[in-house]
């Protein structure tokens, strides 16, 4: 984790990524919560603002900090970070779920979650969360433009594998329809569609949105060999923006991926 952590805060500092609207000051987020010791995360694209930046754009501070800045480590640029304010960095991660975390986000996912016997919030049975991309931007996702989401994509392609080769994850579950396709695109795959009836979306007025399971395996992402298999459970839902996910579809998706682990015959991190 060092190491990519070190290669992440080098190029938070280089001139490609100041074209993209990350946010310069906050630190990379290589994870949210102890990815060392989980067998199951979750992907999403990349960090919230709400990570760093307060309701009236404020710089969070004192209890209200979730993650480190350029300011709560008192340096001037990432260049100066030592192996001390790394280790800050990932203490910041590893307890993340013990602190400040964006409950508002990460409650819904935890629900999915719980199918797998693991929780965000229990360190006797852990999970973590990861993001394809672990630089926050300003302006959420979804306004970035296309140019800026395909360079940070470009940029950070390499870093799941990395985080996920050296750790004990073996089940991976995609929050939405973005996330599967980067996902499937950065390693090459095609993950196994099927169509679910009871996660439809009923919109007023308009169509509802069909619901959508993917299911496979990956042992290399980016062209960087996992040197083991791990399961990938998606769905086409955002559950935190897609309009209509109700509690009855989020419990639809925890109980598939119950009976998808049985029949494949996977451990979760309480057996």
């Amino acid at each position: 984790m060092h190491t990519t952590l070190a290669t992440l805060l080098d190029r938070l500092d280089g001139t490609k990524l100041s074209t993209t609207e990350v946010i310069p000051w906050g630190c990379p987020v290589p994870s949210f919560g102890d990815l060392a010791n989980s067998r199951v995360a979750t992907l999403g694209l990349n960090p919230s603002n709400r990570e760093f930046i307060g309701e009236l754009g404020e710089e969070l501070e004192g209890d209200a900090r979730r993650f480190h800045t350029l300011n709560s480590l008192g340096i001037s640029s990432w260049s100066e970070a030592d192996a001390r304010h790394l280790q800050l960095i990932l203490d910041s991660c590893r307890t993340y779920f013990a602190g400040n975390p964006y409950d508002k986000w990460f409650r819904k996912l935890d629900q999915v979650v719980s199918g797998t016997n693991t929780s965000f919030y229990d360190s006797s049975c852990s999970a973590c969360h990861l993001d394809l991309i672990p630089y926050a931007t300003i302006r959420k996702w979804t306004d970035l433009d296309s140019g800026q989401r395909s360079l940070l994509l470009s940029i950070a392609a390499d870093i799941l594998g990395l985080l996920l080769r050296d750790s004990p994850v073996r089940i991976l579950i995609l929050n939405g329809q973005s996330v599967v396709d980067r996902f499937q695109e950065i390693c090459g795959i095609r993950l196994k569609r099927q169509e679910m009836p009871t996660w439809s979306l009923n919109r007023r007025g308009k169509p509802a949105v069909r619901g959508v399971s993917y299911l496979g395996t990956v042992r290399a992402i980016s062209e960087i060999d996992l040197h083991h298999e791990i399961l990938v459970l998606g769905y086409n839902h955002n559950l935190q923006s897609s309009f209509g996910v109700t509690t009855a579809v989020i419990q639809s998706i925890r109980d598939w991926i119950i009976e998808t682990l049985t029949e494949q015959n996977y451990e979760t991190a309480r057996q």
